[in-house]
This record gives C-alpha cells, structure tokens and sequence, in this order.
C-alpha cells in the first residue's frame, strides 16, 4: 500500500525529538507515517541536534524552543502551524534530570526551579496550549498527547528528590488532560520509562549495569529508545482510544512489586 501524500500525512510534534528518548519516538512516528516536528533548545547539544535532525532526513523540522519560557508556547505553535499546519501527535518529552545527585536535606531552591520549570511547569503549559488548539479544531486524523514520566513518577530516589516530584506531578498532569479531552476523542496517555541507555543516564552506566546484572531488572537488559517509541506508534495511531488514561510502564518489570 502506498503511502499518503506528505501533505496529508499527520504530524507529530516532539520535545526534546533530537536525541534519546525522544529521537526513538520520533523515528518509531515517522516509520508510522507521521510528519515529525522536533522543538528543543540547541545550546544545550548543538551537535545533537544537527545529527538527530539529519537522520529524521529532510522532511522533518527543528523548532527552537526552551522549555522553562512559557510565554514561548504560543508562538511556538503558530510557528509550526504555519509550515506544517495543526498537530494530531503531541509527545511531552523534554526533561533533565537533577543536577547534583545528593543529600534530599540539601536540594536547594535553584536546583528546585531547575527541574521543576522545565519537567512540570514548562511541560503542562506548552501542553495547555497544544490542548487548546485541538480543541477548537476539527481533525480527520486521530489526535493525541503523550507525556513521557518515569518510573521515577513512583519509584523513590531520594538523592534525586526534585527529579522524583517532578514526575510525579507530570503523572497526575497525565491524568486530568485525560479527563479533560476524553470526551472529544483526544486520547492522552503517560509512558513511563525505565532504566533507558541515553546521554542522560550516561554518567551512571556502571552503576546501572551492576545493579541490573544482580537482578534490578527483571528482562536483565537497558532500555533502548526504541522500546519507547514502539510503544508510542499505537497510542499515536488510535489503536489504543479506549485506554485514555493509560500509565504505560516501559522498564522490562523494574517497577513490579517483588517479595
């Protein structure tokens, strides 16, 4: 079956699209048939993004954009709308982690605002707005939002408290777009990832391994960005419309309860 004219294709919008997670989701919608739009800032990794960019190939677009400035969502979305035109996949990807692993008793309120501006703050608003304008527009394609969490959304860390809230609060962000949207068939959903190997959890590779290997994983491997992204590509396409709400946990069983 031939593939649709890219005009009519629908297009997925990804923070953070350039590199990991967020580049597996990205390559898993675009091989599903979504046009793919990636927003991040470029400071952080210029380099990232030049090559993540390059592998999506040339249909694909890079938005500047920086999560902890609100006030940029709406002309964020203009923008691409304008070249584009509206979005029916919307992945809240964008995340980084604490900044200094450490003591609870000791995070302070920079290192606070660091992650909260970014993983609860920016995240709700920009999704807020991507809301608003599915929901005064009409679509025949499918439309949904997804917001990647973690395991740490449940799962304790206390040397990384701030991170730990912030996806928890992005868990519950899930469910009232949810509710909110549910009656006109915008499906919103949480996925939930592990342990993943990304330039993130690069620092702490030993220590993962070791624990892995001693059974803290019950699959006994890392993540791979495209675990995500497979799992991305049904909810995205309306396989899964009926499951709005859906914590979708992707840890190979790392967060099952065990005696």
């Amino acid at each position: 079956m031939s593939q649709p004219p890219v005009a009519q294709k629908p297009l997925a919008l990804i923070t953070g699209g350039q590199q990991g997670i967020g580049l597996g989701i990205a390559q898993a919608l675009q091989g599903a048939g979504f046009r793919i739009a990636v927003a991040s800032l470029p400071e952080a990794n210029a380099a990232a993004v030049r090559e993540g960019m390059a592998g999506l190939g040339h249909e694909a677009q890079y938005y500047q954009y920086d999560m902890a400035q609100t006030s940029g969502a709406a002309a964020l979305l203009a923008a691409v709308e304008a070249s584009l035109g509206p979005i029916s996949c919307f992945v809240a990807n964008a995340g980084v982690p604490a900044k200094i692993r450490g003591d609870l008793l000791e995070i302070t309120p920079e290192a606070w605002d660091h992650v909260l501006d970014v993983n609860l703050r920016g995240t709700f608003f920009l999704a807020q707005e991507v809301a608003r304008r599915m929901v005064a527009r009409q679509s025949r394609h499918y439309r949904s939002i997804s917001f990647v969490t973690s395991a740490s959304a449940e799962m304790v860390s206390i040397e990384r408290g701030e991170y730990c809230i912030s996806k928890s609060g992005a868990s519950m962000m899930a469910k009232l777009f949810a509710l909110r949207l549910a009656p006109l068939n915008i499906g919103v959903f949480e996925l939930r990832p592990g342990i993943i190997a990304t330039e993130m959890t690069a620092g702490v590779k030993e220590k993962y391994s070791a624990r892995i290997e001693a059974g803290l994983v019950p699959a006994q491997r890392w993540g791979a960005p495209e675990d995500i992204g497979r799992a991305v590509v049904p909810l995205a396409l309306g396989q899964m419309a009926f499951a709005t709400g859906m914590v979708v946990p992707l840890d190979g069983g790392l967060s099952v309860p065990r005696l």
